[in-house]
């Protein structure tokens, strides 16, 4: 039986499996925390700072203002009270532990040398030696930057890696090493795992690289509430291989079912354990990786939003800006803000507002208030708006 669903269903159900539409809590604890995490799955990391780190703001979208320490804690806290760890998922990103077993499979093969780009499978092979070493010398000595090798200090670009730069990142892809903290400019400080995750973690069993796999679709699955076969391997970067059999076991099992959405061309599926709501409502600002947007695709199919991120593009052929939030307003994405954090003047810049056609009228008052939301958040004195585009 394939289930119908209209396109304000699936945006419904799509809205409520990302923890939109509750009512935001007075005070946000390390639990409410948590359950954000385990909700969503990850939290991606990028490197880019002109607002705040991207992984803080997932959370915030979803619970408001929130310690930020109570994530960093979690991420790169005592080894008790470690609750994430940091891995590529979808990109590199910070993950519940119990995803750790689930991606053991992705740790082995690049161990093997059978995924990676071909500049990291070499220390699976030829160069393995050189990695090696590394790996003992942190052993050794305790956590430690590229930077504290020699020759390991990278250059300009990720293109100008030293080889000791490469050899710690197929360590870490390989899961020899994982991220102990991140220091300074946001560099990853590398150890070992035993001293970093918890011992019960690992001495979890691992499930067969199909049961795992599995496991990660269904989990993409929850998060989505309803997507395409697409959209949940791209969740965990899963290839069709690793997905479709996944996809069709869980179908088979009744824990995914068939779908069709008004609109879309390709066949959707719904996980078993949500139900439409009956209407969302709420307001955030979301973050370009953000899991509710980050498949571009996808945010044009369910909210009819093209969105592109325009930091790589030449100042003179951006059309809405650097570091540009999509605006989600009940159920409907109504505008784009370009963002910054002016921290020497105390401001959070929203430096262009771009409307969409149809915005409804009280799109500014209530953009403005969670504009204000978050310079609070962010610890900024005050909000100072600039251009207002587009609109009908």
């Amino acid at each position: 039986m394939t289930l119908t669903l209209s396109l304000r269903e699936a945006r419904r159900i799509s809205l409520s499996a990302q923890g939109f539409g509750r009512r935001l809590p007075l005070r946000v604890g390390a639990a409410a925390l948590r359950a954000t995490a385990d909700r969503l799955g990850l939290f991606q990391i990028d490197s880019v700072n002109v607002l705040t780190r991207a992984h803080y703001l997932p959370a915030f979208a979803r619970l408001g203002g929130y310690d930020r320490a109570l994530l960093e804690r979690s991420a790169w806290g005592p080894r008790g009270q470690r609750r994430l760890f940091e891995y590529w998922a979808h990109e590199a990103s910070l993950l519940p532990l119990d995803l750790h077993p689930l991606l053991r499979w992705r740790m082995a093969r690049a161990e093997r040398g059978e995924t990676g780009y071909v500049r990291l499978r070499r220390f699976a092979g030829e160069d393995r030696a050189q990695a090696m070493a590394v790996l003992e010398r942190i052993a050794a000595e305790g956590p430690l930057t590229a930077a504290d090798f020699e020759s390991g200090a990278s250059r300009s670009g990720w293109w100008e890696w030293s080889d000791t730069k490469h050899a710690l990142e197929w360590l870490f892809w390989s899961g020899r090493i994982t991220t102990a903290t991140r220091r300074g400019s946001f560099a990853r400080v590398y150890d070992v795992p035993e001293r970093v995750l918890p011992s019960d973690l690992l001495a979890l069993p691992t499930p067969s690289v199909e049961e795992a796999q599995a496991a990660l679709v269904e989990r993409a699955a929850r998060a989505l509430g309803v997507a395409t076969a697409a959209d949940l391997r791209d969740y965990y970067r899963l290839r069709p291989a690793e997905g479709d059999h996944a996809i069709a076991a869980l179908t088979e099992a009744g824990v995914l079912l068939p779908a069709r959405v008004e609109g879309w061309s390709q066949r959707a599926w719904l996980h078993r354990a949500i139900a439409p709501p009956r209407r969302v409502r709420g307001a955030a600002l979301l973050a370009p990786f953000d899991p509710l947007v980050w498949e571009r695709s996808r945010t044009e199919r369910l909210f009819g939003f093209r969105y592109r991120i325009e930091i790589y593009v030449p100042q003179e052929r951006r059309q809405h800006g650097y570091y540009v939030l999509p605006f989600l307003l009940d159920e409907a994405l109504v505008a784009r803000v370009d963002l910054k954090a002016e921290r020497a003047e105390d401001v959070l810049a929203a430096r262009r507002v771009t409307l969409e056609r149809g915005a409804p009228a009280d799109t500014m008052p209530r953009l403005l208030a969670e504009l204000e939301r978050m310079a609070a958040w962010l610890g900024l004195e005050r909000v100072v708006l600039g251009e207002l585009a587009g609109g009908d």
